[in-house]
């Protein structure tokens, strides 16, 4: 048995072809065949990049981003249903007998059956009543902009 003694490089071999094992020609030249660099090429007809974008840079990278009005600015603050609160009164903390929703508004949707003390945010008016019927009580919190305000009327009737 004869061993090789000289490997013979891999361009000897593609010596008389003209693409060297690369396919089209195009294909082994720089991003050209990609449709550009990074985001290059990633116009309205890039169906072939769309998912390789959402991969890379998220769903917000299509449609429409940009200002809206403060009129129609979204309501952020954190909501739950009469009902709910007694589907899943475990998971909410007790302070001195009262139950802490103070991060929540509260919306009248659900029945509710059991009497529970609770301070909250905020609370819708069916949602008042149904908790007063089923002879709970209601404690609303106040917030910064509530002090702010009274802060404000209470300056305005001493000048008056």
């Amino acid at each position: 048995m004869v061993m090789k003694t000289k490997k013979v490089k891999k361009a000897v071999g593609q010596r008389g072809k003209t693409n060297h094992g690369h396919g089209a020609r195009k294909k082994w030249k720089k991003s050209g065949h990609k449709g550009g660099i990074g985001m290059a090429g990633t116009g309205k007809r890039a169906d072939h990049k769309k998912t390789l974008i959402n991969k890379l840079y998220g769903n917000d990278y299509f449609g429409k981003q940009g200002i809206t009005s403060r009129g129609t600015e979204k309501d952020r603050r954190k909501k739950i249903n009469v009902g709910d609160i007694e589907r899943h009164i475990n998971k909410f903390k007790l302070k001195e007998g009262w139950m802490d929703l103070s991060d929540f508004k509260i919306l009248g949707n659900g029945e509710i059956t059991i009497k529970v003390k609770i301070n909250a945010l905020e609370a819708s008016k069916s949602a008042t009543e149904k908790i007063k019927k089923a002879g709970g009580e209601l404690k609303i919190i106040k917030t910064k902009e509530d002090d702010q305000s009274n802060v404000k009327d209470d300056s305005n009737e001493d000048s008056k």
